[in-house]
């Protein structure tokens, strides 16, 4: 015959286990339930920092589009340093002689080509025209703007 003391301590046992369950499925539901809604504020947290990037990338950029449209010189003209280079080594100028041929200074061209700085949105369309000539039309030029030079001083004087 079984022992009462053993037989009560199982039915003891079995009841806790039990109850136990019972509290351990709606513990794991409510958990489950958590981590979805973390998840999901997790991805919407995501969302939201890329759409910030993205705002704060491309305000900058419509900010300086409109200052450009508002000088209305660089509509669709884009500069590259490397490409400047390349121009004037490929015309056989100085920097000296493009920056005449561009109406700036020779310390411009030079910072430019190094990307030390930028041209302005104003200097752009005279980029872009020095882009098109070639080494003959470049010549050409600049001997107008030397023979053109001097009478422009001598009427200052």
């Amino acid at each position: 015959m079984p022992n009462i003391a053993s037989v009560l301590k199982d039915e003891i046992a079995r009841l806790a286990r039990k109850e136990l369950r019972g509290e351990n499925v709606q513990l794991k539901k409510s958990s489950a339930q958590f981590r979805s809604e973390i998840a999901a504020l997790k991805r919407r947290l995501m969302a939201l920092e890329k759409l910030v990037q993205r705002l704060g990338k491309g305000g900058t950029r419509k900010s300086a589009a409109a200052s450009d449209d508002a000088d209305n010189a660089s509509a669709g003209l884009r500069f590259s340093a490397k490409g400047l280079a390349t121009k004037r080594k490929r015309l056989g100028l100085s920097a000296a002689e493009m920056a005449a041929l561009m109406g700036v200074s020779a310390q411009s061209i030079y910072k430019w080509e190094e990307g030390k700085n930028r041209p302005r949105a104003s200097q752009l369309p005279a980029i872009a025209s020095v882009r098109g000539l070639g080494k003959r039309e470049a010549l050409a030029r600049l001997a107008e703007l030397a023979a053109t030079a001097p009478v422009v001083e001598a009427d200052k004087a």
